[in-house]
């Protein structure tokens, strides 16, 4: 293998020739440049400043890979549970000779030697000097951003690729996307939803811990993780980290009814050793609570190098890695409008790739998580975006609304000071998607929901044949955390209903693998097919509350409302643990791994 491109067959890396570079086609010509609020541009880099860009190189056999998925995600197909090794998503995606041959000799031709690739060979991480990235890709000019200690570098021009290159790469990462932040905003704004829904009175709240969690949704002290061969995971970005002793003094102060473990297993990536973050710390503490005794992964990716683009680092990893969890929680996500279609179809793929591995991949359905009852960090623009005529649309979450993901939204006790039923968290983000077609496999019960609600916002608001979410939903209001040794009330957001659903479907991996049953998998199906299976009982149904939305005279800051079966608030309701575990349970075939 020649030196410097590690992961690639020699024979395709020795085959170097010569490559013009003409300037072809502008890829992501969609992709919006935007500077977000807090980060100062400090000038264009020196010509060689160091750069590293992730070239997606086009992918094989995606319609093959679709119709896989589905058929072992769907319980009721032959082949449920039968899922694929990573050597044989590689053989069934990777790019053709063709391709790979191509970029390699357009790279080489330029000087750029350092390059790996991860196992699926659908990926090539590459660093440059920006001199040479700007030459290889005709328009792009690399600009250094900074905010406090951070430094990024971007270019806010688009790129193009050489005509012969066109047909043979998705995106290049590296060049346009900030790293994707919540802007803080005082909750006082939804003061009014506020009152209504805890009349004034939630300062005395004692909060959302463990035990208020198990017992909720019927939670035993039996309930806990007994093998050694099931895992699950969190995912960390943007400078985010957890402590370990953060984890060990939570469970001391809040995991005394049930048998816990009180260390992360492994972290996968960079780990910092600054402060704990806030967020990481919720994510951590609370899969390990209703996945308790199991062992857990933190992947942690917070963008080490310059122009390394943090969500991306996180796919390539589950693209090179053999042996994952089964379950993974990520609290992360960004607008559809923020990003470029090609970006997302093919973000899109590596979850599909993920879904064939038989890999459960949740994420939080969008909108806020909250501090102390009064300070919000929001994705931008609160779910709402005023268009060119000048009137607002409602505005999707990605990957929330990636159709091969389980989405959870956000709910809050119906009475703030007992374990009651739950309503609608009014910060959970929800809706529909404008990139993505609705699935088949929820298309009977958001018909349903469509068709029987009693008030929908206009038509001009949303895409109602666009995939919808969230799946499912949890409570999402008044966590204890413990951040930097000092335990903390009041949090909220779907970054903790997630991580609470994420340990339930691993606890529920455990007992299917107990009996030789395959893991979950892609959950959706399965998910869906509950109530046609008699299984009503398996989540509860969520029928009261709206989320907020567009601050105009159309809706008045009123989205979608919860309502009888799935809605854009609560999907399909939150879980009642017994109930849905044994429905889980019941019929599946025996699955193996090809």
């Amino acid at each position: 293998m020649a030196p410097g491109y590690r992961g690639l067959p020699a024979a395709l890396v020795l085959c170097a020739a010569a490559w013009s570079c003409a300037a072809g086609p502008v890829l992501e010509r969609d992709q919006p440049f935007r500077v977000p609020p807090g980060w100062a541009h400090t000038g264009r880099v020196e010509p060689g400043h160091d750069v590293q860009l992730t070239f997606a190189l086009r992918q094989r056999g995606l319609r093959r890979l679709a119709r896989l998925v589905e058929a072992v995600s769907d319980p009721r197909s032959s082949r449920y549970g039968q899922y694929l090794s990573l050597e044989r998503v590689r053989d069934l995606v990777q790019p053709s000779t063709a391709t790979l041959m191509v970029v390699l000799k357009w790279l080489q031709e330029h000087g750029v030697e350092t390059c790996t690739s991860v196992a699926t060979l659908d990926f090539l991480e590459c660093r440059m000097p920006a001199s040479t990235a700007e030459r290889i890709l005709p328009g792009a000019e690399f600009h250094q951003y900074v905010k406090g200690q951070q430094s990024i570098v971007r270019s806010p021009r688009p790129y193009a690729v050489p005509p012969e290159l066109a047909e043979h790469l998705d995106f290049v990462g590296g060049l346009h996307r900030f790293p994707a932040e919540r802007k803080m905003v005082s909750r006082a704004w939804v003061k009014k939803e506020l009152e209504q829904h805890h009349a004034g009175r939630a300062a005395f709240h004692l909060g959302v811990t463990p035990s208020i969690l198990r017992q909720r949704y019927n939670m035993t002290k039996g309930d806990i993780g007994l093998l050694p061969n099931n895992s699950q995971a969190c995912a960390q970005f943007l400078e985010q980290y957890f402590h370990q002793a953060d984890v060990a003094e939570f469970m001391k102060l809040f995991g005394s009814s049930f048998s816990h473990r009180t260390q992360v297993d492994r972290v996968v990536g960079h780990q910092g050793k600054g402060k704990a973050g806030l967020e990481a710390s919720l994510d951590v503490e609370y899969i390990m609570s209703t996945g308790a005794n199991i062992s857990t992964w933190v992947f942690s990716n917070a963008g080490r190098h310059e122009s390394q683009e943090p969500f991306l680092a996180w796919l390539l990893l589950l693209s090179n890695m053999s042996s994952l969890p089964w379950v993974h929680s990520v609290s992360y996500g960004d607008d559809e409008d923020s990003l470029s279609v090609a970006y997302m179809e093919r973000v899109n793929v590596e979850f599909m790739k993920a879904a064939a591995r038989g890999l459960t991949i949740l994420f939080a359905s969008g909108a806020c998580w909250c501090w102390y009852r009064r300070w919000c960090w929001c994705d931008d623009g609160a779910g709402c975006r005023r268009v060119r005529s000048g009137n607002h649309t409602f505005r999707p979450s990605f990957p929330a609304s990636s159709p091969y993901v389980t989405t959870v939204g956000g709910t809050t006790f119906k009475n703030p000071f007992l374990v009651t039923s739950e309503v609608t968290d009014y910060i959970s983000g929800g809706g529909f998607s404008n990139v993505f077609p609705m699935p088949q496999y929820q298309a009977t019960a958001v018909g349903q929901f469509l068709c029987s609600t009693p008030k929908l916002p206009p038509s001009s608001y949303y895409n109602s044949s666009g995939r919808a979410y969230p799946d499912l939903a949890a409570l999402s209001d008044n966590y204890w955390v413990v951040t930097n040794r000092i335990p903390l009330p009041w949090v909220s957001g779907t970054s903790a209903s997630t991580p609470v659903v994420g340990g339930m479907v691993a606890l529920v991996n455990d007992r299917r693998l107990q009996r030789g049953l395959a893991p979950l998998g892609f959950l959706n199906p399965a998910l869906y097919q509950l109530r046609e299976q008699g299984h009503d009982d398996a989540l509860y149904d969520v029928t009261q509350g709206c989320h907020v939305s567009c601050l105009d005279g159309a809706v008045q800051g009123q989205g979608f409302c919860a309502g009888p079966g799935w809605d854009p608030v609560t999907g399909c309701g939150s879980p009642n643990f017994p109930r849905l575990l044994q429905a889980l349970l019941t019929g599946a075939p025996r699955g193996r791994q090809q």
